[in-house]
Order: structure tokens, then sequence, then C-alpha cells
């Protein structure tokens, strides 16, 4: 059977009975600890500063009346400030490291309901790190209904937080739910986004450091942005506004005034001061998006306010000050034009410590049919009314939606535009087959190419039923047919590689049996041109 070993501070307040006392009738922790009846304390190590060697000395004397089987060890510290938790953690980290523990032979545990709550959180966090093999001791003192009692109770708390299934559990939730909560509740299947999503959470809730979102527009940064806030708010971990501003719409000297603010005076037309967006967002989130856009100058005092919180309003020769965390989104390729001069290199190190690169809704198709579920829900709510595809409508348009030919260039906020469009021309709240297929030839027409609309001319209804690759090949071989000046040209340009290996072969009915293949001959490529 294992020996049980406890390790505590002597309690200089709550151990002390008075100079001449022989006899003690309050409630002592240290004591009380070693009065337990399923408790048996084998060796009991005491810390304790050179003024407290009279205390530590009756505390001995006093468990060995109660506790002859108790070893009571000193453990001298110096300790200049019990309350200065740097020098405390110190201490008791050089004492773990020293120690040398026989797990196999002896079960330890830590007394924390002695010394000062800095001490406390010290012996936390050390058994949580596992410093200390050992649970937590706490003592309490006796009920009142229990006269003459003056040993208390103990309860031992054990740091392994994998014993606690329904905390790890109730962890694991609260986390899905917040998860959950950044992606609107959309249950979303591309597992690298869903990654992606994960640690953004992880570096929101732990870090006030700057993130850069990149990635196409309508991919949905602007959105993501705003559910950080949100949630970091919900937590109590802002206080401030959500402050978003679009650089692209900032040109010339209004762009420094917009962010920075002005003082009256500062320029003509500055008939009264200005607090900027920096400052209306102290204690908050700001969100700049298409950041690449930002002139130099800008960059350089953004870079400034980013790490002083400090900046000069246009104008002004005292500073202001404003503590917001920035999101910054893009669809540059910034280390692209910081190599070519056009975004400064400092900035870039400094909002590129998280970056995240929000894939496009065609690189998500197996997400779009939980996001149409969502778009959906969003026509409910702002419009007030119920909306919801037949069945047939329904596969129809996941069938296109998440075929080669849809492009999706405006990505999510193509979708909902798609949505909104097909839901307002339901009738009794039901899309049907037609007004999907009259949203499919929307779609392909606001995409098509000047190259498709040729092949749609020629062609007709067929031009649907091709392939992506043969429509792309022959879009191509109309391109050139239409500037060559004869079959042969054509012949010639098309197969200049091949035909070093067909000598024989005659250029112009190889492409004549081509085109062909799709009803076409090449006078009507010319007289369409």
């Amino acid at each position: 059977m294992k020996r049980t070993v406890v390790t505590g501070f002597v309690g200089t307040v709550l151990d002390y009975v008075g100079k001449g006392n022989q006899r003690w009738e309050k409630w002592r922790p240290t004591v009380g600890l070693c009065q337990q009846e399923d408790l048996v304390v084998h060796r009991l190590e005491l810390l304790h500063d050179a003024r407290s060697r009279g205390l530590f000395e009756r505390l001995r004397r006093d468990i060995a009346q109660v506790s002859p089987e108790t070893e009571v060890v000193s453990v001298e510290i110096a300790l200049r400030d019990p309350w200065d938790f740097e020098e405390v953690y110190a201490a008791l980290l050089d004492y773990a490291r020293g120690y040398t523990f026989d797990t196999e032979a002896e079960d330890y545990l830590i007394h924390i309901t002695t010394g000062t709550h800095v001490a406390q959180i010290c012996w936390f966090l050390l058994a949580e790190a596992r410093y200390l093999p050992a649970r937590l001791a706490q003592t309490s003192p006796p009920r009142k209904k229990e006269p003459g009692d003056v040993s208390g109770s103990v309860a031992i708390i054990d740091l392994d937080l994998s014993r606690y299934d329904r905390i790890a559990s109730r962890f694991a939730r609260e986390r899905d739910e917040t998860v959950s909560f950044l992606k609107s509740g959309i249950a979303t299947r591309n597992a690298s986004f869903n990654r992606m999503i994960e640690q953004i959470e992880r570096v929101a809730v732990r870090s006030k450091a700057p993130m850069l979102f990149c990635g196409p527009t309508g991919a949905g940064k602007s959105f993501l942005a705003r559910r950080v806030y949100e949630m970091k708010k919900a937590r109590h971990q802002l206080a401030g506004h959500f402050v978003e501003v679009n650089c692209a719409t900032l040109r010339g000297d209004s762009a420094m005034s917009a962010l920075f603010g002005h003082v009256k005076g500062a320029f003509t037309g500055a008939q009264a001061e200005r607090a900027g967006l920096l400052r209306s967002a102290d204690g908050g989130l700001l969100f700049l998006d298409e950041i690449g856009e930002l002139g130099l100058d800008e960059q350089a005092m953004l870079l400034k306010a980013i790490e002083e919180k400090r900046f000069f309003p246009v104008g002004s020769d005292r500073e202001v000050e404003s503590d917001f965390q920035l999101i910054a989104g893009t669809v540059r390729d910034l280390q692209q034009w910081v190599a070519e001069g056009r975004f400064r290199e400092d900035l870039y190190a400094r909002i590129n410590l998280w970056t995240y690169a929000l894939p496009g809704l065609a690189d998500r198709s197996e997400d779009l049919e939980p996001n149409l579920e969502f778009e959906l829900a969003r026509y409910a709510r702002e419009h007030g009314s119920q909306v919801r595809f037949n069945l047939e409508a329904r596969r129809a348009y996941l069938k296109f939606a998440t075929s080669a030919d849809a492009q999706w260039r405006g990505n999510f906020r193509e979708l909902s535009a798609s949505v909104t469009r097909m839901a307002t021309l339901a009738d009794t709240g039901r899309i049907d087959l037609e007004q999907v297929e009259e949203e499919v030839g929307r779609l392909r027409r606001s995409w098509s190419s000047p190259a498709d609309h040729a092949l749609t001319a020629l062609l007709g209804d067929a031009a649907e039923a091709l392939d992506l690759f043969d429509r792309m090949q022959l879009e191509n071989v109309i391109a050139v047919c239409r500037a060559a000046g004869s079959l042969s040209d054509s012949g010639r340009r098309l197969f200049a590689v091949s035909r070093q290996e067909k000598a024989k072969v005659n250029d112009a009915d190889r492409l004549r049996k081509y085109l062909a293949r799709f009803g076409l001959t090449w006078e009507q490529l010319r007289e369409a041109a």
C-alpha cells in the first residue's frame, strides 16, 4: 500500500494559536488535515520562511499529539514577498524540480488551504502541468452544528481532466457550438474549410494579434470577420464596436482623414473635428477590407497604430490612442505586391501572423447544398415569407450548381442573389422547375464570354449539350478560324506541331473533318464572324 505524502505551506494566520496556549479550541487547517479518519498522512512537508520557524515547531508538536504516525518535515524557503507571483512560482518550481518523487511507493497531495492566494494559483499550475505528480487537498472548517469538532473535512481534487467525462464533453460541445457560430450554423462538409474555421476559433479566443483573410470577392471575408467580433464580444473579450471599411473606397487626402481623423482646420473644408475609423474601433474590432488598396503613407501610419496603439490625426501635433483588434481582408497577392513595392513589407509582416485563405464557392461544391438551405432561411427572416423548392426543382438546381458549368464568380454573394431571385418569383411559396430553368439560363448568360455567345449563335441549343472540354476546344478553334485568311491558313496554324510528324496529312482536310463533327463548316464560321 502506498504511503501518503502531503506538501503545503505553514499557515501563518490560520495555523496560529497564540503564545502560551497549551490547548487549541479553533480549527487549524494543517493540524485538521492530520486528524482525518479516512486519510492517514505518513509524511507532511511544510514550507515556511525563517520568520515562521517557531510556528513550524509548534505545529510539529501539536501534530505529534493527534497523529503520531505522521512525520513532519521542515522545508525552509526564502520568500521576500509571498504575494509576488513571479517569486512564488519560481520558488515552488525549484522545489518541484529538486524533489525526488517515487510515485510507485508514494501518493502525493498538495495542501492548498494554507498560504496566499498566489501560492494556491502556483500550486494549481504546477500540478496541472505535472511538474508535481500530485492531487490537490483542500481542508474546510467544521460545521457549526458539530460543536467540539476541530478537525473539519478534506476534499481531494484530481486535475486529470480526462477523468471528468462530463467536463470534457461539455468543453467539446461548447467549442463545437462556437465553431458552428462562426459558420452561421451551416453544416459545411469541406474538410479543409472546417479545419480552418476551427483554427480561427482557437486563435480568436486566445490572441489579440491581427488576422488576414484572403480570398475572392464574395467568399465571406466580411461576414466571417463580423462573426469573430460577435463571438469575442459574447465572451467579454471586446467591449467596443465592429467597424468595417472597404479601403478601395478611400482615395487621396480623404483616406487619411477617414482612417485617422483630423482636427478642425486641418485642411480646406475641415470645419469640424473628425474622430476617424481607428478611434471609433477603440476597444472593438476594425475590419479593413481590401487593405492592399491603401496608399503607402496610410500603410505607414496604420503600422504605427497597430504596434503602438497611438497615432496622429491629420493636422494634429498630439497623439491619440485606440486599442483595437485588426482583421484585414484582400483579394490581392500581397506578397507579390511587396515584391513590386506596392505594399509595405513591414506592414505585411505585421498582419501576416495568422493568414487564412477563404475558398470560393466553386472550390467547395460539397458545401453548396447546406449553403442553399442557409440562404432560404435568410430570405425567410428578411422577408417574412417561407419559400421552398419542390423536389424536382431542387434536384435540377443542385445538379447545375455543383457541375463544372457553374462558375460562381461572385461566390456566396452570387448564390444569395440567385436564391433571392427564385424565391421572389416563386408562387405559393414553392420554387418549381420552370423558375430553376429560367435562373440557370440567367446564370449561364452572366458567366458567358464572347466565345460562348459565338458558339451558341452557331449551334443553338446543341451548345448546351457539349462537355466543357469540347466546348473550350471548339471555342479556340473558332477564334483561330476567324483570325485566319483561309481554310488552309487555319489548318496550318492549328496543326503546326503535329504536321511535322504527319507530313502527308492535309491540314485543311483535318480541320474540315473536325468541324463536321459539330455540324459546322469553315464558311459558316466566316459568315458568322
